[in-house]
């Protein structure tokens, strides 16, 4: 009886000689759901539809500050929704007050032009100089 325990014991000491890859599988599962919700995310910019143009596009180095005004008159700078009256302010101190820094104006194509036009104005009542409007080029 002695023996049958001794043989016993030596045989579960060696050593483990494969991976167990069920936790690997269920890691990548769970990355590639979370990946799969994000990116859709990631997309930046406010949906807007854009006005059809033959103008060409412009070129530039830095990368532009997008303001949006949606069909319902929101106003976004990048993605984050601002009120029209607090637009001046943010631009400051977002540019630190490079009054160089170009900045688009997308307004959707079913938005009062009117609406367009004033937060246009406001941009340039605020010193900025290099406002332009965004627009998708004609087929």
């Amino acid at each position: 009886m002695k023996n049958i325990s001794i043989f016993y014991r030596q045989r579960n000491r060696g050593s483990i000689n494969n991976i167990n890859v069920t936790p690997l599988v269920d890691v990548m599962l769970v990355l590639l759901i979370i990946f799969m919700i994000t990116s859709p995310m990631l997309v930046s910019g406010i949906n807007v539809d854009l006005p059809k143009s033959q103008a060409q596009p412009i070129a530039g180095q830095d990368e532009p500050i997008s303001i949006t005004v949606d069909r319902f008159g929101s106003t976004y700078i990048n993605d984050s929704s601002i009120k029209q009256n607090l637009i001046v302010k943010k631009l400051r101190a977002i540019t630190h007050e490079k009054y160089d820094t170009r900045i688009f104006v997308r307004g959707d194509n079913l938005t009062n032009y009117g609406k367009i036009i004033k937060v246009v104005g406001l941009i340039n009542s605020a010193g900025f100089l290099r406002v332009a409007l965004v627009t998708e080029i004609e087929s």
